[in-house]
């Protein structure tokens, strides 16, 4: 089959079967083609609660797939690959932050939308990249314990100096490996290209940025710019889904080492295998979990996340 009939196959099954098909923002450009909804984790969650469909099948991480069940309990919610993981998610467990916890009990936890459902039962708040520093901001308490990423958490810092912001040792390893020199050899190579970082990026590459966002934040930012290029601070297949929607303009991955290997563990035959065979793995998470998890989703909208 060519990777059209494939896709076709895809439509044809997923209209068939009632499934809406969810595809985060870094997968490859042929499983975007066939999503109905693309974008950040938090935002495709949000839409998955919305649609009619009995099932929903995630092309993204595990805490991703968690997230979208949460928002969505009664729908059958399936991750596309069971490999696919997230090891910033994933570097931090319960127990670990509860003993944080107990050692500094008057802290406020706000945790990135990145973390286990298991992890989000024991923060106050969740936030993600683009709603972060504004929720900080907002939280009456001076005192933050911000998980689990240390970068995007100094750039929250920064930007949110009158709060006493606490940090773990914990990141994106895939952004957080882009240094200091490879944004030098990428504006070097591309002099008129504006660099555009996510802030899960260390701070030494953040404060060479022409602009900090989130993935759909510098997506936005380079579409209605009226600068010619780029050079894009995120995984690698931005710069591509950039490509395809602005032909007119040149887009310059930062790195070369941005790549998510568990973005990438999705391919078009397993999400074929999803829709015709029910291949994947089911996302099952219990009452409590789903109701002390969401707590701290429900506090970031009430906040205005």
């Amino acid at each position: 089959m060519t990777v059209r009939e494939v896709q076709d196959e895809i439509l044809r099954l997923k209209k068939k079967n009632d499934i809406c098909i969810l595809a985060h923002s870094y997968q490859a450009h042929e499983i975007v083609e066939i999503a109905d909804f693309t974008g950040d984790s938090y935002a495709l969650s949000k839409l998955a609660a919305t649609v009619p469909n009995k099932n929903v099948l995630m092309c993204g991480v595990r805490f991703m797939a968690e997230t979208v069940k949460m928002l969505s309990p009664k729908k059958r919610v399936v991750l596309s690959s069971p490999v696919a993981g997230c090891p910033m998610a994933e570097q931090m467990d319960k127990e670990l932050i509860e003993g944080v916890k107990a050692q500094f009990p008057d802290y406020t936890v706000v945790a990135y939308i990145n973390t286990t459902a298991e992890l989000k039962t024991v923060c106050d708040v969740c936030v993600t990249s683009s709603s972060a520093v504004k929720i900080v901001k907002a939280i009456e308490n001076k005192n933050i314990l911000f998980i689990p990423d240390c970068n995007l958490g100094a750039y929250v810092a920064a930007k949110v100096p009158e709060k006493n912001i606490k940090l773990l040792q914990g990141g994106c390893p895939i952004h957080a490996a882009v240094t200091r020199r490879d944004a030098e050899l990428a504006k070097g190579l591309h002099p008129n290209a504006e660099m555009l970082v996510h802030p899960e990026c260390i701070p030494a590459v953040v404060a060479m940025a022409d602009y900090v966002g989130s993935t759909s934040g510098i997506m936005d930012y380079a579409k209605k710019s009226d600068k010619k290029e780029f050079i894009i601070g995120t995984e690698s297949s931005i710069a591509e889904h950039l490509q395809y929607d602005c032909p007119d303009k040149k887009f310059y991955p930062l790195s070369q080492g941005l790549i998510c290997k568990n973005m990438k563990s999705t391919t078009l035959m397993d999400v074929l295998d999803c829709v015709m065979n029910g291949g994947g793995e089911e996302i099952l998470l219990d009452d409590e979990t789903i109701t002390k998890a969401k707590k701290c989703i429900d506090k970031m909208i009430e906040m205005g996340g």
